[in-house]
């Protein structure tokens, strides 16, 4: 018997991907939200475009829609 995971994709942990993609500079802000889809696994994908047009999302948004605005510290 063999036991098959898959990953569950909240809201929260699309957002946090792409918040970390953004901060590494693997993709902008400006860029649509469907450009995800080169980072997340092609079978997983199905279930992220539903999660993102559950809250509201298109896919062509932009990723800076789904991470919320820049916040600056200050040094």
């Amino acid at each position: 018997m063999t036991l098959t995971t898959t990953a569950r994709y909240t809201i929260a942990v699309i957002k946090d991907e792409a918040s970390h993609l953004v901060q590494q500079g693997t993709v902008s802000r400006q860029q649509p939200i469907y450009t995800l889809c080169r980072y997340i696994p092609a079978r997983e994908w199905a279930s992220v475009e539903t999660e993102l047009e559950n809250h509201d999302f298109l896919l062509r948004d932009r990723i800076g829609d789904l991470v919320g605005p820049e916040t600056w510290e200050n040094d």
